[in-house]
């Protein structure tokens, strides 16, 4: 009895002191998107805007680039979707070929995207599924300072992020995709995950590819790796120069 009194006696003192850490809340760190970051001057920001190439992306590249880069190469004719027709320029040999004057077209929009995206400071996600060129993309993503995700997507990472990280997380503002695809039949799925959240996509979509959830499509191969560092080349310099305006800017 004298033991059980005891500790009666003990809980009751150290009870204040049980209910203050019971009702207790862990406090999430700040979120980044709450951050103050130095803010560029509205009528630059309005310049800018108004300027239908202001990053001077256009000089970039030319077709004849895409075409010594293989863009032009789609899949064979009996795996192309429907949506893709109007990209085909025709076909040789069985397989379909891209009108390049149309990517070019789609490539400038894109890139053009991208500079604006880094020049306002946002984050800039490169997306891949692959093991051939997923070094590659790593590599181009880090030297722009953006980053990359070239393995295993888990679902939620977008629309459960608060569950799957345990804090607020910021998401991307731009997800540039340089294969839509998971495999040969099945689209990442990242690419719904993004349209859900309300994320801008840029996507190089190959003739088999649904190009409907994309934002911005570039129509062209997106298998052989002189395609790829070709496309990882032109975002890597389109965010560069965004960035360096945004510093030439912030110093005004």
């Amino acid at each position: 009895m004298l033991k059980i009194k005891n500790i009666l006696t003990l809980t009751e003192k150290c009870a204040p002191t049980i209910r203050l850490l019971s009702s207790a809340v862990p406090q999430p760190s700040e979120s980044t998107t709450q951050i103050e970051t130095a803010q560029i001057p509205s009528d630059l920001q309005q310049e800018v805007l108004k300027h239908p190439d202001y990053f001077q992306v256009h000089n970039l590249f030319t077709v004849k680039d895409l075409f010594d880069a293989r863009i032009h190469y789609g899949h064979k004719e009996g795996s192309l979707d429907p949506k893709m027709l109007p990209y085909i320029y025709g076909s040789r040999l069985g397989h379909t070929i891209f009108d390049l004057d149309k990517t070019a077209e789609y490539l400038r929009r894109a890139l053009n995207v991208a500079a604006h995206i880094a020049y306002r400071d946002g984050v800039i996600l490169f997306l891949l599924r692959g093991a051939q060129n997923s070094h590659l993309v790593e590599r181009y993503a880090k030297e722009c300072g953006e980053f990359a995700h070239t393995r295993f997507w888990r679902g939620g990472i977008f629309t459960n992020s608060e569950k799957q990280f345990g804090a607020v997380t910021r998401l991307p503002d731009l997800c540039i995709f340089v294969n839509t695809l998971n495999t040969v039949l099945t689209q990442h799925t990242a690419v719904r995950d993004a349209a859900k959240m309300g994320i801008a996509t840029i996507g190089i979509v190959d003739s088999n590819c649904n190009p409907n959830l994309l934002t911005y499509l570039v129509p062209g191969n997106d298998d052989s790796p002189v395609a790829v560092e070709m496309y990882c080349k032109l975002f890597k310099e389109a965010i560069l120069r965004g960035k360096a305006k945004r510093k030439e800017h912030l110093e005004i």
